[in-house]
């Protein structure tokens, strides 16, 4: 929800994203069953659900504490994780240059690239127009409503992507439902 967490639901829901992130990310890196993290695909899952899940829902819930610090906060786990999250985009490119493959081929790529474009749009209006000490338009109301919207749903649309690379690993039903329902409390307790 949108409310403002207590200081207990902050810090249970800020440990819920970094460990699902750290966990979901490596589980999703050493699909398909059997597989091991291998290098440079397993870094793929790893760093998108870190950059996604825990460091830009860390931005998000950190930001509905409200305040200078908070909000200073909220951009650099922001920044962090659209860097770690490009750095996942790396990763994949090079599997597939190693594979001779094609890029961008699936739905899944198609939505992570999305999120990826997404996300860098909010975060760069962020800086340039919203940042508290030296943004152009910071107290505009228009343009911080559509920074929290767009942020949280190119987020969003990141999570759905850590979902579909799962599926696209062939993951079982039951697989998809315990990755999957973590990030729909997640985003019940963040995102919305």
């Amino acid at each position: 929800t949108s409310a403002r967490p207590t200081p207990p639901q902050y810090r249970a829901t800020l440990a819920s994203l970094l460990s699902y992130a750290a966990l979901g990310g490596y589980y999703g890196g050493t699909r398909p069953a059997g597989a091991g993290f291998r290098s440079p695909f397993s870094y793929h899952p790893l760093l998108m659900t870190v950059g996604f899940v825990g460091l830009m829902g860390s931005a998000h819930l950190t930001k509905k504490l409200g305040g200078y610090a908070n909000t200073k906060i909220h951009a650099g786990l922001a920044t962090a994780g659209l860097a770690i999250a490009f750095g996942g985009l790396y990763a994949i490119y090079l599997q597939k240059e190693a594979l001779g493959k094609d890029h961008v081929t699936s739905y899944h790529a198609w939505v992570g690239m999305v999120a990826l474009v997404g996300t860098s749009m909010p975060a760069l209006a962020g800086a340039l127009l919203l940042h508290p000490d030296y943004g152009l338009d910071r107290t505009n109301k228009l343009y911080r409503f559509g920074h929290k919207v767009a942020g949280r749903l190119f987020t969003a649309v990141g999570w759905a992507s850590c979902v579909a690379g799962l599926a696209q690993l062939r993951a079982s039903p039951i697989e998809l439902v315990l990755f999957g329902a973590p990030m729909v409390v997640m985003a019940y307790l963040v995102l919305l």
